[in-house]
């Protein structure tokens, strides 16, 4: 069954003196150990993957994210799951606060006064929609190098399946409650995320995981997005206030949450709290009706200068929590008409996609060979390279001139994966890393 090591504010680039970056990378390198070692002690290893809940970066910035992903590729190597085995969700740190103009904060001030109605207005309206996601320009191509794009008409930060056995499934979904964050810090109650995000799926065979940074009392519309978690989803995992806590509630209906709010893995400078982080583990159980939740908090002992367990955040709580879990006895989904079959075959059929608006994220398991290449072009090129690698495959025009946005990016992508055109892919991309290596002297052919 499947355990994932689960990190939260890690702040890559906050560090503003030597003394501290060397401390903070000391305890990033000992959580690598200590989550490898605890995974072994515990009959755990290989993990499943990697679970971050927001400010991965202090201030939302391209190098910030090159440090991020390298130390999650180290972190991911070292307990045994694929480096694409990461699921992410932005925080406020993620947000570029350089790209919020005056304008901008006072579209921010007016969503947060008056709510969802005027949230939706801006995201009805292209510019005021690229503006609105311009503030996370450097988190969309890392986020979506991982599979978790932020679907830029307001809706999911991601969604991913995690399969149990015995036609069970575990589905990760992210909030975007970084989505109309300022430049204060004072947003408690104020932030918005809409109807597009907090109105849940339910799916036969299915429980929902929730992904957030913020937890929902941070919400202007949280009250009724924490009702549909409540109803519809096993456990809700956030970020953000550094305060570690596990609670478990039942409603009066009889559903069961599981509420995980995180520690910090690096807390702010200005913050004298340990660093944290949790192993927690699914089991499926009960006939195949239940799940167990396993939750292992880790925190750091600064006389030992390591990670250890720690059950403070259990509150005496044991750590072994059992969820019943209604959807796994829905009856089964009817199977895609023949009219949908068609309509998907003509969408494949398309080689280079028209210059669009963005379309709302349709979230679908993808192979292991596609999220490696996913991970290498959105992360690992530059937006020149991407653009040479298309051109390259013929999958768009030698005289392509619009915008290249990373919804585009990744519709051709998708397009290349279904026509079984991956390997191309890959050696378009060591072609041109190469070339560039190389000085660009390398022939174009």
């Amino acid at each position: 069954m499947p355990t994932f090591v689960h990190v939260s504010d890690i702040h890559f680039g906050q560090e503003k003196r030597n003394g501290e970056i060397v401390v903070n990378n000391d305890v990033k390198e000992r959580l690598i150990e200590d989550a490898t070692r605890e995974l072994v002690r515990i009959g755990r290893h290989p993990a499943a993957g990697i679970l971050l809940t927001g400010d991965v970066a202090f201030a939302g910035k391209a190098s910030q994210y090159q440090a991020a992903g390298e130390w999650l590729d180290r972190l991911a190597a070292a307990i045994g799951c694929p480096k694409t085995a990461v699921h992410i969700v932005p925080g406020n740190h993620d947000v570029d606060r350089l790209e919020i103009s005056n304008g901008v904060e006072l579209m921010l001030r007016e969503i947060a006064e008056q709510g969802e109605a005027t949230l939706d207005k801006y995201l009805a309206n292209a510019t005021d929609r690229r503006i609105l996601y311009g503030r996370f320009g450097a988190y969309v191509p890392f986020a979506e190098a991982y599979n978790c794009p932020l679907d830029s008409e307001g809706g999911l930060a991601g969604d991913k399946p995690v399969p149990l056995g015995n036609s069970r499934t575990l589905r990760f979904i992210g909030l975007n409650t970084a989505l109309t964050c300022s430049k204060g810090d004072k947003e408690e109650g104020r932030l918005v995320v809409g109807a597009k995000q907090r109105v849940l799926p339910i799916t036969p065979g299915e429980e929902l995981i929730i992904l957030a940074h913020h937890p929902m009392a941070w919400l202007r519309d949280g009250p009724d997005a924490l009702a549909y978690i409540r109803n519809r989803a096993r456990v809700l995992i956030t970020g953000h206030e550094h305060n570690p806590t596990v609670t478990q509630e039942t409603t009066p209906d009889g559903q069961q949450l599981l509420i995980l709010s995180a520690g910090a893995t690096v807390p702010p400078s200005d913050e004298r709290l340990l660093y944290t982080y949790n192993l927690i583990d699914f089991t499926l159980c009960g006939n195949d009706a239940s799940i167990e939740v396993t939750v292992h908090p880790r925190s750091w002992r600064d006389d030992k200068k390591d990670f250890e367990g720690d059950l403070a955040p259990l509150r005496g709580q044991d750590p072994n929590f059992t969820l019943r879990c209604p959807n796994f006895g829905l009856p089964p989904a009817a199977p895609a008409s023949t009219d949908e079959v068609a309509k998907r075959a003509a969408v494949d059929r398309e080689v280079v996609p028209a210059p669009e608006g963005p379309k709302q994220v349709e979230f679908e398991p993808v192979s292991d060979e596609f999220a490696f290449a996913l991970l290498r072009f959105f992360r690992d090129l530059s937006p020149g390279q991407r653009v040479r690698v298309l051109v390259r495959l013929g999958a768009l025009p030698d005289d392509w001139s619009d915008e290249l946005s990373h919804a585009i990016e990744r519709q051709v992508l998708d397009r290349l994966e279904r026509a079984q055109r991956l390997s191309q892919l890959s050696e378009a991309m060591d072609w041109v890393t190469a070339a560039d290596s190389d000085g660009g002297n390398r022939n174009n052919d």
